[in-house]
């Protein structure tokens, strides 16, 4: 059991790792590293759904919505930069940027051109409407 007691004492996963550089397990400044994914919450109702997407860190302008049909795809790129005077030395910079993505499909088809989006603190909200199926048409016979 003596011979464990290095181990114990310091820790296994210490004493694993202690001549891999220490900087590499330094969380950044700003927090998590770039999202996985993109956290949704759909909630439906008799003529829309409405969909609440979480996208911190990315600007409106960089939040791509796609429709086709059912499908709805979110892309987002999110690029995180510090700001820096021009009297500030700059000792370390933790920066992340990419893009994420997420499709899901609805029930239904959804109208487009009367959808609405609004991002405001990270969160995406869409309004879909739900595409009136046209049920019920007289066919003309020629």
């Amino acid at each position: 059991m003596s011979s464990l007691s290095p181990f114990v004492s310091r820790g296994l996963f210490d004493e694993l790792f202690r001549d891999v550089n220490p900087g590499y397990f330094i969380k950044p400044l700003h927090g998590d590293a770039l999202p996985a994914h993109i956290k949704v919450d759909v909630k439906e109702n008799s003529s829309e759904f409405i969909v609440e997407a979480e996208i911190p860190g990315a600007g409106k302008e960089n939040i791509h919505v796609n429709i086709e049909g059912s499908v709805v795809t979110i892309r987002a790129a999110i690029n995180q930069v510090d700001a820096q005077n021009k009297d500030d030395k700059l000792l370390r910079s933790e920066r992340y940027y990419g893009e994420v993505s997420r499709s899901f499909q609805l029930p239904v088809d959804i109208d487009e051109a009367t959808s609405k989006a609004r991002y405001e603190n990270g969160v995406l909200t869409l309004t879909l409407l739900k595409r009136q199926k046209q049920c019920g048409q007289r066919m003309t016979i020629e």
